[in-house]
């Protein structure tokens, strides 16, 4: 992929339409099915935002994160979080060298730009907050020295929505700080069938150098795309709406806690991004309604009245996107 020394002059069709297939062309080479969970993955790295994925263990989320990295040429570190896993375990520590008689910096594996924080809710409050300062300033703080991370940083963290024995819930302010939260189903049979027979025939989701991925885009090349994606126009009436959307959170009958400004503005760059990967150099109401539930379902909370009649988040989302008026 190239691109022109004055991005600003491209448009989304000319550069992010062939992109964005790109991209799904590469990762059906090892991923079946989850087409709109990766798109949604695809959408948070040129948004600059972290993802949440919640799903049964088997379910490919490792995989889906470990072939992003991939497509991007980005550094890749796993954090397997545990109930004794430390801040310092995450982010670093100082050590003290005996040889040279200096304290030396010892760098966690966040500094890296594809971070998996696998089973994320394992952990307790205290590492679980080392990752706050990273997620929302790209930064951490150790031992009173700020040092930033690398371009991109991108956290994918994963929970198991069954097994709750011995976890931790994310806190309100963490659960703010991710852009999504995907859900991740099983397959139907057919897909099931097509990964069978793909692992029947060698593949080896341990070994993707084996696929031979092509990367289609490079951390080098991420500035120029936001820079088209800044170009995207979003008309009043699609301020308006998404403005609408937030506040019938906060007046539900059915919800303790409705969304945040974060979330609106993260509706905001989110649907400026979907617009453009599908080649588009404006939002529409339909970018916004696709993107409300994987954007809010994670910052809204259910009154315990809600929760008896039966009605998770979607539920209520799809409620309240029924209420709102939709722009002309």
């Amino acid at each position: 992929m190239t691109f022109s020394p004055e991005p600003q002059r491209l448009s989304p069709s000319e550069v992010l339409l062939p992109l964005a297939q790109q991209l799904r062309e590469q990762a059906s080479r090892v991923l079946i099915g989850q087409e709109a969970a990766i798109e949604l993955l695809f959408v948070a790295l040129f948004t600059r935002g972290h993802v949440l994925l919640e799903g049964v263990p088997g379910t490919a989320k490792t995989l889906m994160a470990k072939t992003l990295a991939s497509l991007i040429q980005a550094d890749y570190r796993r954090i397997q979080f545990t109930p004794d896993l430390m801040p310092s375990d995450v982010v670093g520590t100082v050590v003290y060298d005996m040889q040279s008689s200096n304290f030396n910096l010892k760098r966690g594996p966040i500094f890296s730009q594809i971070i998996l924080a696998d089973e994320i809710n394992r952990a307790p409050a205290k590492t679980q907050a080392a990752l706050l300062e990273a997620m929302e300033e790209r930064q951490v703080t150790i031992e009173g020295s700020t040092m930033p991370l690398p371009d991109p940083f991108m956290v994918i963290a994963t929970q198991n929505p069954v097994e709750m024995d011995g976890t931790y819930p994310l806190p309100e302010a963490q659960l703010d700080r991710f852009l999504f939260k995907i859900k991740i189903d099983y397959l139907s049979q057919s897909q099931e069938i097509e990964v069978l027979r793909r692992y029947h025939h060698g593949f080896d989701a341990h070994n993707l150098s084996a696929v031979q991925l092509h990367p289609v885009v490079n951390p080098t090349q991420l500035a120029q795309i936001r820079q088209i994606i800044q170009s995207v126009t979003v008309e009043d009436g699609i301020l308006n709406y998404i403005a609408a959307i937030t506040d019938a959170t906060r007046r539900s009958s059915d919800l303790a806690l409705g969304a945040s400004t974060r979330a609106g503005v993260a509706l905001l760059l989110a649907s400026k991004t979907f617009a453009a990967l599908r080649g588009r150099d404006y939002t529409s109401p339909d970018d916004v309604k696709t993107l409300v539930p994987p954007i809010l379902r994670h910052r809204i909370n259910l009154r315990p009245e809600a929760e008896v009649e039966g009605l998770d988040s979607d539920a209520v989302i799809r409620r309240i996107l029924a209420k709102v008026e939709v722009p002309r």
